[in-house]
């Protein structure tokens, strides 16, 4: 198991395993959320909206255009 240390400032660094487990890169944000059991997730706060594309797409169905959108109020 991963472990890292608290310095007196309150830092620490993510072992180099648990960040490539979670694809982070320099830069990323990450979520602590405590579960009601006490635990704590550590979770990448944002996904990069490119990883959502192609996610609704359905074949053979052809793309709706603004104006049809907009019809449909």
């Amino acid at each position: 198991m991963p472990t890292a240390t608290l310095t007196s400032k309150g830092q620490t660094v993510i072992p180099k395993a648990v960040r490539d487990h979670l694809g982070l890169q320099p830069g990323d944000i990450l979520d602590f959320v405590v579960q009601d059991n006490g635990d704590i997730l550590i979770r990448p706060a944002v996904h990069d909206v490119q990883s959502l594309k192609g996610m609704l797409h359905r074949p053979g169905r052809k793309p709706v255009t603004i104006e049809e959108m907009n019809l449909k109020r």
